[in-house]
């Protein structure tokens, strides 16, 4: 048998002080029965039943896990790597509570389901660096993706180039033997796609000949929206307030060029379940099957006993002291 829970000095503690208690309870009703001439047998029932029903609660909390059953397990082998723009732009509030906030709560989700492939982390704006290389560590990656804001980058300005590059450069060092060419690489590119870069054709037909899909995610709305600076508005160069709007035709070519696919967060719908499932269509990329003994949680029977016996002491009525 196995617990999902540890018994802790703090449950102990409760325990001490409520068997102190009804100690001091069953004194006192001791003496209560010895001043009439009787004696308290009765009570002893009550104190078995209540510290019955206490104990298994307490089992019930532990979570005891017994009874082995068989599960087959199936790892698909993908190398994921997903980019976030941190442009000055990912702060414009079109979608609440910003693009960039609604993104890193969309990319928290989206590592959660792909728990069996190994997931890395890139940022770029007009540069493009790596906040995490590719691993199985969720809480690593989901403490990552917390810290992202778009001051952690230099400049504001957005270029795909040298993402682009990033990317087939770490893809590249995965090397050539056949486990590596067995698993499906994959970039998630998420923007508002505002790129000024020029070469992003040529970096994506590299990528395809690397067989990396892109599958990019366009984060805004085409109305668009002011983008915040401290307590005011970006502006122009001649003072006129920066409007930022989705440019979803740079994302939605770099997909078909690569065999990728679009997707798009808006202030209406989210299609990241959709990206989650067209990644996990993927097929021939299966790694490894295998069976494990695995076991389960079995706290509510325990619970169900104590239920009954707390029904029971409310039904049960001792007399201590007869008049």
């Amino acid at each position: 048998m196995t617990w999902y829970q540890s018994l802790t000095l703090l449950e102990l503690l409760f325990g001490v002080l409520f068997l102190g208690l009804y100690i001091g309870y069953l004194w006192r009703v001791r003496r209560v029965a010895l001043f009439f001439g009787q004696r308290p047998h009765g009570i002893w029932v009550k104190f078995v039943l209540r510290h019955l029903y206490l104990i298994l609660i307490v089992i019930a909390i532990l979570g005891p896990s017994f009874g082995a059953m068989k599960k087959e397990i199936k790892t698909i082998g993908k190398e994921v790597y997903i980019a976030v723009d941190l442009s000055a732009s990912m702060n414009a509030t079109d979608v609440q509570p910003s693009r960039l906030e609604k993104v890193k709560q969309e990319i928290q989700r989206l590592i959660t389901r792909f728990n069996s492939d190994r997931i890395g982390l890139m940022i770029f704006g007009n540069d493009a660096y790596l906040q995490s290389p590719l691993t199985y560590d969720q809480n690593a990656l989901q403490l990552y993706t917390r810290t992202l804001q778009t001051g952690l980058l230099p400049y504001s300005g957005t270029n795909y180039e040298p993402v682009l590059q990033l990317a087939r450069e770490k893809f590249g060092q995965l090397g050539n033997s056949p486990s590596a060419e067995q698993k499906a690489k994959i970039l998630v590119l998420i923007s508002d796609g505002e790129d000024f870069g020029e070469n992003v054709e040529q970096l994506a037909e590299q990528l395809n000949e690397q067989q990396v899909r892109v599958f990019t995610l366009g984060v805004g709305t085409t109305n668009g929206s002011r983008i915040p600076v401290g307590n005011n508005y970006k502006r122009d160069q001649e003072g006129n307030t920066v409007i930022t709007k989705l440019q979803p035709e740079p994302l939605m070519k770099l997909a078909e060029l690569t065999n990728g696919q679009y997707f798009e967060v808006n202030d209406r719908v989210s299609e990241v379940s959709k990206l989650i499932n067209a990644i996990n269509n993927i097929e021939g990329e299966l790694r490894e099957s295998k069976t494990i003994d695995v076991t389960a949680n079995k706290y509510i029977y325990p619970l169900a006993l104590a239920l009954i016996l707390i029904l029971l002491d409310t039904l049960l009525t001792i007399k201590i002291v007869r008049i």
